[in-house]
């Protein structure tokens, strides 16, 4: 089986920024265990599998530990290589997924992703998160993922989790650290070893949980957010009460075909 392989890197307008998706066009679905080998073999914190055509596709997004729910940068990636390489012409694409059908639209050079709000509700003190991340959090909230907000853009910046400690909190999918940003109006880091993904560069799913977070507290509803990963990414986002708006750029790092 030959299967055409996109490597695209989202939320960045450059290569070796942002974060590295994988994207794998199929005619059908092919046993979930080869999906899951592939990403494995990938080794990036996504790869998409594709199938459809036009401006419809099912989408699947496989880390190299198991499949999710909800993933935005592969999505940005896979929208970026149906309008780059298979339909151009398109001013708007749909998925339909595990959380729903996701819509991607284009806006000038950039891509945005039309994804369901995950609201995070306040919660208790977690064990061993503070020994976990290093430093306690300011507040704590829970949806899929834990959301720890902390006072400053530097204590993201340099925190340096224990990662083993982190895999033994099982309360949520992955960890959210968020703090109001120095030069935009928030910043973020997201930790997921539980699903084979230590720290993940740019997770536009996190966003989903952050930006109704943001919006509240801010007052505002449109906002320019970095997550300051070694690589970092940049989002334009806008909260829209139960869906949120995810804009970012992608470009292309590799293509080809894998030999299965």
């Amino acid at each position: 089986m030959k299967i055409p392989f996109y490597q695209v890197d989202a939320f960045t307008d450059h290569v070796f920024g942002g974060n590295p998706a994988a994207v794998c066009l199929l005619d059908r679905w092919p046993e979930d265990e080869i999906m899951q080998a592939i990403a494995a073999e990938n080794n990036l914190s996504e790869t998409a599998f594709l199938v459809g055509s036009g401006a419809d596709y099912d989408l699947r997004w496989f880390t190299p530990a198991l499949e999710i729910d909800l993933c935005g940068h592969a999505t940005l990636a896979s929208a970026f290589v149906i309008f780059n390489f298979l339909e151009p012409k398109l001013a708007a694409v749909r998925f339909q997924t595990a959380s729903g059908e996701l819509r991607v639209g284009k806006d000038g050079d950039l891509l945005v992703m039309d994804f369901p709000a995950r609201k995070a509700e306040q919660a208790g003190a977690l064990a061993g998160l503070t020994d976990a991340l290093g430093v306690g959090p300011e507040e704590v909230y829970g949806a899929r993922d834990i959301l720890a907000v902390f006072a400053t853009e530097t204590q993201v910046r340099s925190m340096a989790p224990n990662f083993a400690a982190l895999e033994k909190i099982k309360e949520a999918f992955a960890v959210i650290v968020t703090a109001p940003g120095d030069t935009v109006d928030f910043v973020s880091r997201f930790f997921a070893p539980n699903a084979g993904i230590p720290e993940d560069p740019v997770t536009g799913s996190a966003h989903c949980t952050l930006v109704p977070y943001w919006s509240a507290r801010l007052g505002k509803k449109q906002l320019h957010a970095l997550q300051v990963s070694a690589q970092v990414g940049e989002l334009f986002c806008e909260d829209r009460g139960d869906r949120v708006s995810m804009a970012g750029r992608a470009v292309l790092f590799a293509h080809g075909e894998l030999a299965i």
